[in-house]
């Protein structure tokens, strides 16, 4: 009788150890669909800014675990089109995020509530309450990225590896880094402009709130928000 409690006992843990490794892979597990965008186009630069607590929270975000970027297969060709295009005219491509883990935009959404916690609001959101990152579109419950098909980029000089001059940050949740802002100079939204038309011209959609942000507008999820682990 004891043995076979101890026996019952030691197949209930192998049990759980396989059942936790299976859970583990899975969540890990990239799914079908989805490629390592410096894998697909190995020029680009990426600099997850999730990955870093550079960034309007100020800590590492929940899903990145590394600083890879994935997206969907479709948009990966069409950056690979638009990267062909900048390259000529002596540009390249810079990402800031593309895939984002639902886990993340849930991690945004819960520091949003946290109405006194405004450590980076000098850097990312001087001019806006927190309070109204929600309302005015800089912050949802469920974001384009989750699909896998949107991304935030700029472009950088070949030559000297420097972004160009947008007039505006990175996130920087602020009319100025609104695409058409006229706070910007003649030279900034050129440059602005420039990243539209090739990314247009290569099938993507901008963000008018956001000179960063763009969507395929042919994207192969368009209802479906994945959560899985970048690492």
């Amino acid at each position: 009788m004891k043995n076979e409690r101890i026996h019952r006992v030691l197949s209930f843990l192998i049990f759980s150890l396989i059942v936790i490794c299976f859970e583990n892979r899975v969540e890990a597990q990239i799914p079908n669909g989805f490629v390592d965008i410096s894998e697909f186009i190995p020029d680009v630069s990426v600099e997850l800014r999730y990955f870093s607590t550079n960034n309007f929270i100020g800590d590492t975000i929940q899903g990145y675990e590394s600083n890879k970027l994935y997206m969907s297969l479709e948009a990966a060709n069409a950056f690979l089109l638009a990267q062909r295009k900048f390259r000529v005219l002596g540009f390249g491509l810079k990402f800031f995020d593309a895939y984002r883990p639902q886990k993340a935009v849930d991690h945004f959404v819960n520091w949003a509530k946290i109405l006194n916690d405004t450590t980076m609001k000098s850097t990312f959101y001087p001019n806006v309450s927190k309070s109204e990152l929600f309302q005015r579109g800089y912050i949802a419950s469920k974001s384009g990225h989750s699909r896998g098909s949107t991304a935030d980029l700029t472009i950088i000089n070949l030559k000297t590896g420097e972004e160009v001059d947008m007039g505006s940050p990175f996130d920087l949740f602020d009319p100025r880094s609104h695409h058409d802002s006229p706070m910007i100079s003649e030279v900034q939204l050129k440059n602005r402009n420039l990243l539209k038309d090739v990314l247009i011209s290569s099938g993507f959609k901008p963000y008018s709130k956001e000179w960063w942000h763009y969507t395929l507008v042919d994207e192969p999820y368009p209802k479906t928000y994945f959560d899985f682990t970048i690492k």
